[in-house]
């Protein structure tokens, strides 16, 4: 704490002129701010509690390789870490298949490498590790145990519930084996449209659902999914490398076309005893889920129709595969969709603890006996189920607090009382709990403080720290801390009132002198961007080269209820790029800012944007960045595009107004296009398309492309040369500080 304590005073002290000498931070150059150890500080992944609450694991990334990550186990008794895994000394370095490369894409780990995942053992005497496509247990005693040693890939691999079988996915089939024995097919193969036991595009991509198999409680059964992919439509996708094109027919359920049939089989571990699941007479639904009873009586799968207004819940028995519908979720307003999340839970007495926005704003309710308990309530949505302690009767959760920042709290699952309250909240927090919600790992940062880890008693009072990651001494952003700036915030009304809450940081200024704007923006629905957490340290290089950084969350973004998300209900580009004008038209009235020089930077869904500000108010920007844009949403997947817009052969004219292709030609301020020239999710014919639109009106603009690169340009070269490209476009179009 005393080291903390220290780090703050640090920040937030100002330094005197013999201090400065002394401590004068050195350029925080975009080398650096990508360069190897992270100025966050240490980045735990994967942080799982044993069974038994014994340890802690985690997945620990290299002072000399930020990338890389090994696992770690931290013993709470002895309060000793050890290296459970060295994931440079054991693995092969082999190349991943193609498969596991697309599905660590979905999974947003694709820049990672050594461990990316690891899975504990139910009776904790140790932990599943895959690396480099094989699987190794590793014990607690240090000793390691190579289970396959295959040219393919192991995909999505399992401990069985109770430990006794290892199971995984090879070459579109579902293959189970005990613990250090032999492996065999369980699933039929059946063509290359036909994959068992894997999630399809869109569950990965857009459901956070990365399953597609499931062990009974017991190890007697297992539910797995078929995918049959024959009316999905094929994207001719060309991965354009430096030395080379390899040329990928890839399935890709655009808006408007048809999605893989999904469909549900519960049989034996050796794959007999096989039944089918009735998921009902429509094939064009969505399997957002599935669950097992904790006592495996029964599967919960959670469908979905098409249009994402309605959820049915399932009860399914595991004998016989029929089914019943338990209950439905319906959409909160009509012109509204389902939201889908992970917190729930079912609970040993048969009820169920559910989120739902059905009064508008994200809550959790008890479902008992066909009857409905709302246990929070609020204009402050609840955003996260972290833990359940049925012996005591409570349950952990995450709430947004001031629209701002999230905090944990502690209920009653019968409904009386009132939530408590369990972290600081001059924090943003997120949290974990093991299985039986008997200890709480939190971590929290703010402007000053990067992400921080520590384990705490049920009640919140903190037990160790995992990482507190003061930032004194040898901490990798020690020398900047005198450059560091703490973000301003505010807010501005919409056009209709509602407050937009933005964000702010500003370099060191001079008096009379007016400085350039770095307006950043997402604008889709889900991400919020202004918040009171760590920002890192990219913002801040961006600020010591003599600009205003700023952030504005428009409509449509989360965390602050249906009605503030609905407006952009088939209506993407309008609401969005209205609220991003007002924040522009709010800076403009600054004496400290020159409103001739507000520069826009968006990547996906904010390259989309950048796009359409461009068209919507010549001459309101002075230059914009557009990466890896969306330009025509009919080329986007089925489950994101069609929840927000329709389905664009029912709502043709929505899908045109929202295009950015129609008005390009309209863009006269500077335009620099990035995007990676083998992304595979938004595919580069979206940026193809625009640019011989923009070609063939004669419409000037710069472009700087990456080959071999996906939807995440990034590393530890190839990320400062995009941030140099965007500086030195802006130089050149003369966005630049004052002399």
């Amino acid at each position: 704490m005393r080291s903390l304590l220290l780090a703050v005073a640090l920040l937030s002290a100002p330094a005197t002129a013999e201090d400065a000498m002394i401590t004068e931070a050195p350029t925080l150059s975009f080398e650096r701010v990508f360069a190897s150890p992270g100025l966050d500080g240490p980045a735990p992944r994967q942080v799982k509690l044993s069974p038994d609450g014994r340890y802690l694991t985690l997945l620990r990334n290299r002072a000399d390789d930020r990338e890389r990550y090994d696992l770690w186990g931290y013993d709470i008794e002895t309060r000793e870490w050890r290296m459970l895994v060295d994931s440079e000394a054991l693995g092969s370095g082999r190349e991943l298949s193609e498969d596991e490369k697309m599905q660590r894409e979905r999974a947003r780990v694709a820049g990672l490498k050594g461990i990316i995942a690891y899975q504990w053992a139910s009776d904790g005497s140790g932990v599943l590790v895959p690396l480099d496509g094989d699987l190794f247990l590793a014990k607690l005693d240090g000793t390691v145990t190579r289970l396959t040693d295959t040219e393919g890939t192991e995909l999505n691999p399992k401990l069985s519930s109770k430990g006794g079988y290892v199971s995984f996915v090879r070459d579109r089939r579902l293959w189970v084996g005990p613990v250090g024995g032999d492996a065999q097919p369980v699933t039929p193969q059946e063509g290359e449209t036909i994959r068992w036991g894997e999630a399809e595009f869109v569950a990965q991509e857009e459901m956070a659902r990365l399953q597609g198999y499931w062990w009974s409680p017991n190890d007697d059964r297992i539910a797995v999914q078929r995918t049959d992919e024959a009316s999905v439509g094929i994207v001719t996708r060309a991965a354009i490398g430096a030395t080379g094109t390899k040329v990928f027919d890839q399935r890709y359920p655009a808006a408007g076309t048809d999605n893989a049939v999904v469909e549900l089989f519960v049989m034996n571990p050796d794959g007999s005893g096989s039944v089918k699941v009735d998921l009902g007479v429509d094939l064009d639904i969505y399997v957002a889920r599935v669950d097992w009873a904790p006592d495996g009586s029964a599967i919960y799968v959670q469908r979905q129709d098409r249009a994402q207004t309605k959820t049915d819940v399932l009860r399914v028995d595991p004998v016989t595969g029929a089914s019943t519908v338990w209950f439905t979720e319906e959409a909160a307003r009509p012109d509204y969709w389902i939201n889908l999340s992970d917190n729930y839970r079912f609970l040993k007495d048969g009820s169920l603890l559910w989120w739902s926005e059905r009064d508008g704003y994200g809550h959790f309710y008890r479902y008992v006996g066909g009857q409905w308990t709302q246990l929070t309530r609020g204009t402050s949505p609840t955003t996260s189920l972290v833990g359940v302690d049925e012996a005591a009767g409570t349950f952990t959760y995450q709430a947004t607090a001031d629209v701002l920042t999230q905090q944990i709290h502690r209920a009653r699952l019968d409904g009386t009382g009132e939530p408590d309250l369990l972290t600081d909240p001059a924090f943003t927090n997120s949290a974990s709990m093991d299985g039986a919600g008997r200890l709480l790992y939190v971590t929290r940062s703010n402007p000053n403080q990067p992400p921080q880890s520590y384990l705490a008693t049920p009640d919140g009072k903190q037990v160790a720290w995992i990482e507190e990651n003061a930032v004194v001494g040898e901490h990798p952003y020690a020398p900047f801390l005198t450059s560091h700036v703490a973000p301003e915030y505010g807010t501005i009304p919409a056009e209709d009132g509602t407050p937009l809450h933005w964000m702010m940081l500003k370099p060191k200024m001079e008096p009379g002198k007016r400085y350039p704007v770095f307006f950043s923006h997402y604008g889709g629905p889900g991400p919020q961007m202004v918040t009171k957490g760590w920002g890192g340290a990219l913002a801040q290089s961006i600020v010591d080269k003599g600009y205003i950084y700023f952030v504005l969350d428009n409509r449509g973004s989360a965390n602050r209820g249906v009605d503030f998300e609905q407006p952009i209900y088939r209506a993407m580009g309008g609401v969005e790029v209205r609220d991003q004008k007002a924040g522009a038209q709010f800076l403009k009235t600054l004496d400290f800012v020159d409103p001739a020089k507000i520069a826009i930077y968006g990547w996906s869904y904010g390259g989309y944007m950048t796009l359409k500000q461009l068209e919507a108010d010549p001459g309101l920007y002075a230059a914009g960045i557009s990466g890896a844009p969306v330009t025509r949403w009919e080329l986007y997947d089925t489950h994101y595009t069609e929840r927000y817009m329709g389905d664009p052969r029912e709502v043709a004219e929505a899908y045109e107004k929202a295009s950015a292709i129609p008005d390009a030609a309209k863009i006269v301020d500077p335009l620099l296009l990035i995007h990676g020239m083998a992304d595979d999710n938004v595919v580069f014919e979206n940026s193809s398309e625009l640019i011989s639109v923009l070609q063939e009106s004669n419409t000037p603009f710069e472009m700087m492309l990456y080959p071999g690169y996906t939807h995440r340009v990034g590393g530890e070269k190839v990320s400062p040369h995009v941030w140099n490209s965007i500086m030195r476009f802006l130089e050149a179009h003369g966005v630049t500080p004052p002399e």
